[in-house]
């Protein structure tokens, strides 16, 4: 990188240039998508890219560095508003539905390159799943000492419960074009997590 750009152009060139590159990545796909394209959405040369990114693959990463993690701190600070276990779930789920309708761009490249068998940003999606699944291991410890969650569970299979199920969501949100109000799901699968499928005192209950 140019070690003489200015520090608050660097700034609004690398954010103006992510920016571009996500809108560029949800309309095209990543591996469409060319350097060019990416420069045209973001107004700048083609040359400029080349002064805060090593290539479209560290645009990816860069991506996924930023933003996830902009987006987490967002999650922890929702959950932390509330002291009680069930709010703290329904405060993640709603804010986690939330950023994802916000800006459907990151929504769409998060969700593809998440399920690509080889990821670019292998090394950030590992960290920032693991970010999001400690927080909901803390939500399921508070419950469990609030006596509202049982202590019986398997955290590890509570964990890939929460997160597959807010996966799958926000993928038929996407499938739909975004055609309903993604939050409104929020409530929903938080009483799901809570109270199952079963009807307590049946058979197998």
């Amino acid at each position: 990188m140019n070690l003489t750009i200015n520090k608050k152009d660097k700034n609004s060139k690398y954010h103006l240039i992510l920016e571009a590159a996500v809108k560029v990545f949800a309309r095209h796909g990543y591996y469409q998508s060319t350097v060019a394209e990416i420069a045209k959405e973001a107004g700048v040369a083609d040359g400029t890219i080349y002064l805060y990114f090593k290539n479209k693959d560290d645009i990816m990463v860069q991506f996924f560095s930023y933003r996830t993690r902009q987006v987490f701190d967002r999650f922890r600070a929702e959950v932390s508003k509330t002291e009680n276990s069930f709010d703290k779930l329904r405060n993640l789920i709603r804010r986690h539905l939330a950023e994802f309708q916000r800006d459907r761009d990151m929504a769409v490249v998060y969700q593809v390159e998440t399920h690509q068998y080889h990821r670019l940003a292998e090394a950030q999606i590992r960290e920032m799943s693991k970010m999001y699944q400690d927080l909901v291991s803390e939500i399921v410890e508070t419950g469990q000492q609030e006596s509202r969650i049982r202590k019986d569970l398997y955290v590890g299979l509570v964990k890939r419960f929460i997160l597959g199920a807010v996966d799958e969501v926000i993928n038929t949100w996407l499938h739909s074009d975004g055609k309903y109000n993604l939050v409104t799901m929020a409530d929903p699968l938080v009483d799901l997590f809570i109270r199952g499928i079963g009807v307590p005192g049946e058979k197998g209950t």
